[in-house]
């Protein structure tokens, strides 16, 4: 049987990796669409939406550097286990507050900074396990596997978590807990990815900020995360999209989860086509031209009342934005050793984690300032002219044609018949933002 399989599904580990990171990001979906809806029906105040970002993005980005040298020191396997476990607790506070009718969004927004805390210390270090756990042959191939497992997760887990929700929120929190747990408990079971290799030399400054020095001085790296981050970041419409379900669309929460799952449509669609026809040529231009498409699409789901036209501008979204993702990744993995791989994956956990929450926020307080609608053609404007600055900015990034490095073998791998699918990060991926990347 084994035969048949892809080769990196070969491997148990992985195997195992993979099984857990679907569970926890269905979970982390679910979570997203049920504390959105109900933070929304206490308070009716779309500036709350950005708080429940906000409250996830200081804890991320004040321990995520931290986080990475974690990753680079100590067992792999252990922190994102020990990650997975302090989501499920996360999912119990909560259940709890529905529970009793908790009244006050603000314990909500503490858990939630609990939340971000454990997303602090999963991405580095779950982008860094996965490399650990295949043969070096078999990697593209399992980053294809994991693409298209996250995106099946950010699609499936709105849909679940809005289902569930009429139910009540409460039901959606334990459920989550349960699939957190068996996360944790798959992830302790491999037997790879502990503390083979790891530095011991002394904790400094300038190890702490390695990740960061490697990451300047190599401005195509740099230019494509910092692109994905400020695109994201003013273009990040789905913080509001409780705002459109309730009042705009007039769906409620089952149709939100249908406008959460939208843009991970889309970007497994674009998956798909990636791993058919692996990007090889032009690759700056084609993540400039995602850019620009997201912006456009963002623009056109601000003005749309329509359910079908808003779900097709938010597939459009993400199937855009899976490019973004796409050329981001392989850039980063394909220039980093594995002896820094948390550090440099915890820089570029900043910037994913800044476009998510951050852009939540920036979404919700101009939402505040200019109402919905407003909020969200501004930020579509603003990713536009992002991509047209950017091209100027980062000129290396703009005519690089090519991926460095061993890109030959993650092209053989992904164009493979038996291969589902490349694109987004190992990340989040415990919720995010943007409904179609998962962290």
């Amino acid at each position: 049987m084994t035969e048949r399989l892809p080769s990196a599904l070969r491997h148990a580990d992985f195997r195992r990796f993979l099984a857990a990171r679907l569970l926890a990001n269905v979970g982390a979906q679910m979570v997203t669409v049920a504390v959105g809806y109900q933070v929304y029906q206490l308070t009716r105040r779309p500036l709350d939406l950005g708080l429940v970002g906000l409250s996830q993005f200081l804890p991320f980005v004040l321990l995520i550097l931290p986080a990475g040298q974690a990753a680079d020191r100590w067992d792999r396997r252990r922190i994102v286990a020990a990650c997975y476990a302090t989501l499920a607790l996360c999912d119990v506070a909560l259940t709890w507050f529905s529970a009793t009718g908790v009244s006050d969004p603000a314990p909500i927004f503490a858990v939630m900074a609990l939340f971000g805390t454990a997303r602090a210390f999963n991405m580095p270090t779950g982008q860094a396990l996965l490399p650990n756990l295949v043969p070096r042959a078999d990697f593209g191939g399992a980053v294809a596997i994991n693409s298209s497992a996250l995106q099946v997760a950010t699609i499936a887990g709105p849909a679940i978590g809005g289902l569930v929700f009429l139910a009540g929120p409460a039901v959606v929190y334990v459920s989550v807990a349960v699939l957190m747990a068996i996360a944790s408990l798959l992830t302790l079971a491999l037997s790879r990815g502990g503390r083979t290799e790891r530095t011991r030399e002394p904790i400094t400054a300038k190890e702490l900020f390695l990740g960061i020095s490697f990451v300047r001085r190599r401005p195509v790296v740099l230019g494509s995360i910092s692109l994905d981050l400020f695109a994201v970041l003013f273009g990040g419409a789905t913080a509001l999209l409780p705002v459109y379900a309730s009042d705009i669309l007039r769906v409620g929460p089952t149709g939100l989860g249908i406008l959460r799952a939208a843009p991970a449509l889309g970007g497994a669609v674009c998956a798909a086509l990636l791993s058919a026809r692996p990007l090889s040529r032009h690759v700056g231009r084609a993540m400039f031209g995602g850019v620009a498409v997201f912006g456009v699409a963002t623009l056109l789901f601000g003005v749309s009342t329509s359910f079908p036209l808003s779900l097709a501008a938010l597939a459009v979204m993400g199937a855009a934005d899976m490019v973004s993702v796409y050329v981001r990744h392989l850039l980063v993995q394909l220039e980093t050793p594995d002896a820094i791989r948390g550090r440099v994956s915890a820089v570029n956990a900043v910037f994913i984690g800044a476009s998510n929450e951050l852009g939540e926020f920036e979404s919700g307080v101009t939402a505040a300032w200019l109402g919905t609608v407003p909020a969200v053609l501004v930020g579509g404007a603003a990713t536009i002219a992002v991509a047209g600055l950017w091209t100027w900015l980062f000129p290396a990034l703009r005519r690089l044609d090519r991926f460095p490095g061993h890109v030959g073998a993650i092209e053989a791998a992904t164009a493979a018949p038996d291969a589902p699918g490349i694109g987004a990060d190992s990340e989040p991926i415990v919720g995010s933002g943007s409904a179609a990347r998962p962290g």
